[in-house]
Parts: C-alpha cells; structure tokens; sequence
C-alpha cells in the first residue's frame, strides 16, 4: 500500500517534469547545440539535465524563473562538454593530440578559428560564457540578458567587456602557442 501512495504522491512531479521538458527541450537543446557545435552533444546535455532534475526527490522551485534555470544549466552542461572533450584529446593517444593540435591552429578557416573561440569561452567562469552566449548567439539585450539571468543590466554590460577582452586575451595566446 505504501508504495501505491508513493507512486500516487510522486504523479503530479512526474506530470510536472513531463511539462517543464515539453516547454522547454528546444531552448535547452538550441542552447546546447549553439555551445557545443555537435547534435550528439546537444543530446547529451538535454539528457543530463533532464535526468539529474528526474533523479531529483523534488523539483525545485522554477516558478520564478524557469528558462534562467535551464538556459544556465544547458550553458554549464555544454561548457562542461567542451572541457570534457579536451582533457580525452589531451590524454588519449598521439595521433589524436596531433589532430587536436591540427584543430586549434591559427588559420583563415572559419571552423578552424570557431573550434579556437570556442574553446577560449569554455575557459571563462561559467556566468561570464552565459552573458556571451546569451548576447552573441541568441541575439538578447543586455535589458533581457539583465531580466532572464537575475542580476542587473550594469553587471551584464561589465561583464561583456571583460569577457571580451578576456577572450581577445586567451585566443592570442593560443594562436601564439601554435604559430
């Protein structure tokens, strides 16, 4: 009997988790996606954070401000991701460190130098690469930016000058290593 109770107590959360997925799956995956560059990565990162909200006894309150919560979740997924990906290149055999040297060497291709910023942001502290990504990939103001991440609009202009010149900074000494 006890466990038809849990189960009917646990059944308006799982209807809930059910909804929260539904409303927001595409802004977590575009998120996602827009970090990581890769489909399966996007996958993964919905997956994860879908899954450790599952695993969770209660949801939390994301009646404030739920797209804040999984637009941040999915950048710090992603960013994670990245950093994930670069410790296995750097630890793995020598042919797939030479590739990843390949990868991130100072060239006029686009994708060569997209992997390069990319690269430099998962670097960041995780709230400066949401700002960046909120504002130069999804296209947000820094009122909207301000408004969705809880803080204020000053914060958010500081917060892309710094990461910028922060960013300038990092991809020069990368492209130095390199040359």
């Amino acid at each position: 009997m006890s466990t038809v109770m849990c189960v009917e107590l646990r059944k308006p959360a799982l209807q809930e988790f059910g909804r929260l997925f539904e409303e927001h799956y595409d802004l977590v995956y575009r998120t996602a996606y827009s970090v990581t560059r890769t489909p399966e990565d996007a996958e993964d990162v919905v997956q994860a954070i879908f899954l450790q909200l599952l695993r969770r006894e209660s949801l939390p309150d994301l009646a404030t401000n739920p797209k804040g919560y999984f637009y941040r979740a999915a950048v710090n997924f992603s960013l994670k991701t990245i950093r994930s990906r670069q410790r296995q290149i750097l630890t793995g055999n020598s042919e797939q460190f030479e590739s990843a040297g390949s990868l991130t060497t100072h060239s006029e291709n686009e994708e060569d130098l997209d992997r390069l910023l990319w690269k430099a942001i998962a670097e960041l502290h995780e709230a400066a690469a949401q700002i960046l990504v909120l504002r130069y990939i999804h296209g947000y103001g820094l009122g909207d930016i301000a408004k969705l991440l809880g803080t204020t609009r000053s914060t958010v202009a500081v917060s892309l000058f710094r990461s910028r010149a922060r960013l300038k900074k990092l991809i020069r000494a990368s492209q130095g290593e390199n040359s």
